[in-house]
């Protein structure tokens, strides 16, 4: 797929991590490109607009620009917070547990509406429900489902094990969440 000068879409943060003294790298799962990376220069000065927006969970429009090493965000937009959801230590731990699936299962710039869609549905999902394991194994299931690894209407014994052997390695936020859960 070739990549344009620039581009916008709206997608989901999956992690960030600090880069350099001001910069963060940004792993989005977007609507139109599937998994980025991207660069989001200046965000951690206490002056960026930018700052609030690109946080773990948030919904956002966001645009960016073709770069050497990392495409730059130029622009970004709060679409949803998921601010019920940050407010339970449980609920925070399951929609870790989602992140770090998407971001085992999937690679950059595969897009996937289905999955998109999928992961806005279990963030709300996690923010209304306190049946958290049971949103959990569905989540597994369904994603397994989206990505092809296991046929729709079939019932999946241990989604755990199947979404391990899937990705290959274990996935660690789920000890987390399961000892919350219990």
């Amino acid at each position: 797929m070739t990549r344009l000068q620039s581009y916008s879409s709206e997608g989901i943060v999956l992690a960030v991590r600090d880069y350099g003294e001001a910069d963060r790298i940004v792993i989005i799962f977007s609507k139109g490109f599937g998994k980025l990376t991207l660069l989001a220069k200046g965000v951690r000065k206490p002056s960026s607009r930018k700052r609030g927006h690109i946080e773990v969970f948030n919904q956002i429009k966001f645009s960016a620009v073709k770069g050497r090493g990392f495409d730059l965000i130029t622009e970004a937009e709060i679409i949803n917070s998921f601010r019920k959801l940050r407010k339970s230590l449980k609920k925070v731990a399951v929609s870790y547990y989602v992140i770090e699936t998407i971001g085992k299962t999937t690679h950059d710039f595969e897009p996937n509406q289905s999955l998109y869609d999928l992961i806005l549905s279990i963030l709300t999902k996690i923010e209304l429900t306190d049946d958290l394991k049971t949103t959990r194994i569905n989540f597994v299931v369904d994603l397994l489902t989206t990505l092809g690894y296991w046929p729709k209407g079939k019932v999946l014994k241990d989604p755990d094990a199947k979404l391990q052997e899937v990705t290959e390695r274990k996935i660690h936020t789920l000890r987390v969440g399961k000892r919350l859960l219990n």
